[in-house]
């Protein structure tokens, strides 16, 4: 029960991180978007796309275990449940939209070691907008999760 108890809870606790993480990157996006050389506000978009990744391997690892390691319910229930692929849709889709961004700040982060980073002016509302993107999706997952785990069927 323990074990159980504790992959849950750690699965509910990288939604709070993720969600606050990706929040947090948005608005430091915005305040480079207004000044563009602030390098404390692209320091502190770096610390948080880096707990938005941390909150994105624990979603898996801990997705996983609760998913095929039949602790809780068997494989099937999520693998039938139309709602688990609801969720798992959103996920991919977040997923999806962070490529760019994810390329990006990887390349802020080995210009940032050389010296100032020439911080892209036009990507920057293209990123804001996908960043707003993944918060409102990180936003839907839950319930698509609360409707899965209560054995609601899409279909």
């Amino acid at each position: 029960m323990i074990v159980r108890a504790s992959l849950s809870a750690l699965h509910v606790l990288a939604l709070a991180l993720g969600l606050g993480s990706v929040f947090a990157r948005g608005r430091r996006l915005r305040d480079l978007v207004r000044a563009p050389d602030d390098a404390a506000a692209l320091g502190k978009l770096l610390v948080a796309d880096n707990l938005w990744g941390v909150a994105a391997l624990l979603w898996i690892a801990t997705g996983l275990g609760r998913a095929f390691g039949r602790l809780e319910k068997t494989p099937d229930f999520y693998l039938r449940n139309g709602f688990f692929w609801v969720k798992m849709g959103l996920f991919a889709l977040v997923l999806a939209l962070e490529i760019l961004p994810m390329a990006t700040f990887i390349r802020w982060r080995i210009a940032r070691s050389r010296g100032p980073v020439p911080v892209s002016g036009a990507r920057l509302p293209l990123l804001v907008r996908l960043n707003d993107l993944e918060v409102a999706l990180v936003v839907l997952i839950p319930f698509a999760a609360a409707l899965m785990a209560r054995g609601a069927w899409l279909f």
